[in-house]
């Protein structure tokens, strides 16, 4: 009998005088149940009957065999409990023409990063590897970043259970209807949640994909369990200035949400003031910040979420305007959680404008990366920014970007982007390209009277978002020198909402065009 271990060699067969003894040994574990490994030990002894003396040989390893895992790490399996939902949104209408092409959270910010990429690594970043993304509206581009950027394989760095999955709207013998809210997007899913692979899940974490903040979901629903909430909503605190704008919450002494306004404003604004010291802001922010808004982000018992919308409210399609108050009014225990930091809606195009151009001052309110919690994207292996002779002040040059002889100031400069000589980028976003263009095939256009991709020559750009892959010629003016605050312009390549310029995606702008 001849037999091998690892890399050892074969044995011959062992002689009819050895006796053998096999047996298996302690774990090394010290049989505690951790995992650890049993080894299958052969003692061989040889005797010499004439000497009668017996020699007994070192024991020979068999096999090595993986003991099964008794235990789990408390973290694994806390996070193995949890469950997120991001909601990709509806046709994004608000950030129209940027939305013309592609889904909400796959709109591009801060240079090199999509929406969808700041829950995304929230999640991760807070060990929760179960993640469903929702989506239904111009999705392909969505689709196709996530599966670059969030392909978790097998699974194996999250112990073997974690995954992102797309869940796109669809019609079923039971379902006919595109999704008709954040409620009914859910709904439509809702099986999911008691299909066996999720059978572990106690706990879902309903997200948004268009609001820009670093937050630890992992304590959010610690809170949630230790309140042993039903429904627990993330909420900022806002001043006066700010409070008409969100939906706002009562609270009683306990952080028991007892009422909710939409947008409320005069008389009914002032009865929305809470005590916030309560959710532990200081008595001095408490009094600047009387009011809490809701995030738009919840934690849901799994149980408590598959009741109320399959059972209690079947026709209520939104969470924040119809579940969650009547859930709180029907005596469910809903719990608000204060996150006193940064957040922003980017859900309009002044609100994005304005939260990248933020991104470059100095310090910023928010930042992309974070040695402990840094936020994700796709890698595209792309070489440095190259700047030559320029004036660069208070701006966020991305990957491969090439600006030669320009003034930038106060803006975003996005992937692949072309900036040419005495061009003046100023409180300004360029989203960049998708692709290269040699300088043969950039010298082929202008030959063949066509536009390269970038920005031209002497032009100017101001208090404009410029899509991906447009083409602006030499000698223009980008400014809204009219002062207009909405304009459809989309047949000459550019749409002004909120006084701000947007060219489209793939546009072309004449040499010497004025805006």
């Amino acid at each position: 009998m001849a037999f091998a271990v690892g890399n050892m060699p074969a044995k011959a067969a062992l002689p009819r005088s050895m006796h053998t003894h096999a047996g298996y040994a302690r774990s090394v574990a010290g049989g505690s149940g951790k995992l650890g490994f049993s080894k299958a030990v052969a003692e061989s002894t040889f005797c010499n009957k004439k000497a009668k003396t017996c020699h007994r040989k070192a024991p020979v390893v068999q096999a090595v065999i993986e003991k099964p895992l008794m235990e789990t790490s408390t973290a694994r399996s806390v996070s193995s409990s949890i469950a997120a939902v991001v909601l990709g949104g509806g046709a994004g209408s608000r950030l129209y023409p940027l939305t013309k092409a592609r889904a909400k959270p796959a709109v591009p910010i801060g240079g090199a990063y999509r929406l969808i990429d700041v829950p995304m690594s929230n999640c991760i970043n807070s060990g929760i590897s179960k993640i469903y993304i929702l989506t239904q509206f111009n999705s392909t581009s969505l689709n196709r970043h996530l599966a670059r950027t969030y392909n978790f394989g097998s699974g194996v760095r999250f112990g073997g259970d974690g995954f992102v999955e797309v869940l796109a709207a669809t019609q079923t013998p039971t379902d006919k209807e595109w999704f008709q809210g954040t409620a009914d997007a859910v709904r439509q899913y809702a099986w999911l949640f008691e299909d066996i692979k999720n059978r572990v899940v106690e706990d879902i974490v309903i997200l948004s994909g268009d609001h820009l903040y670093r937050m630890d979901y992992m304590k959010f629903v610690e809170y949630h369990r230790e309140q042993n909430a039903d429904i627990t909503v993330g909420c900022l605190p806002v001043d006066y200035e700010r409070a008409s704008d969100f939906g706002l919450m009562n609270i009683d002494d306990q952080g028991v949400v007892t009422k909710f306004a939409e947008k409320p404003k005069g008389k009914e604004l002032d009865e929305m003031k809470v005590d916030t010291t309560v959710l532990g802001l200081d008595p001095e922010q408490a009094e600047k910040q009387p009011f809490i808004a809701s995030m738009g982000i919840y934690v849901f018992k799994k149980d408590v979420l598959v009741d109320l919308l399959k059972k209690k409210y079947p026709g209520s399609n939104d969470f924040g305007g119809e579940i969650i108050p009547m859930a709180a009014a029907e005596g469910q225990k809903v719990i608000a959680y204060l996150f006193n930091d940064y957040w922003e809606d980017i859900g309009t195009i002044k609100s994005f404008f304005d939260a990248n151009l933020a991104l470059a001052q100095t310090p910023p309110k928010f930042e992309f990366y974070d040695p402990q919690s840094p936020i994700y994207t796709s890698p595209r292996f792309l070489p440095p920014a190259k700047i030559v002779h320029s004036n660069i002040s208070d701006a966020i040059i991305s990957h491969g970007a090439f600006l030669e002889e320009c003034t930038v100031d106060n803006a975003i400069v996005g992937l692949r982007s072309r900036i040419g000589k005495n061009a003046v980028i100023r409180d300004a976003m360029l989203m960049g390209a998708d692709y290269y263009e040699s300088d043969q095939q950039r010298q082929t256009l202008l030959d063949q009277g066509r536009l390269p991709i970038g920005v031209g020559d002497n032009t100017q750009i101001t208090n404009t978002i410029v899509d991906k892959n447009a083409r602006i010629g030499k000698n223009c003016k980008i400014t809204n020198k009219e002062g207009l605050e909405e304009s459809n312009q989309e047949g000459k390549g550019f749409y002004i909402r909120s006084g701000i310029v947007t060219i489209l995606r793939n546009a072309e702008i004449k040499d010497g065009t004025e805006i």
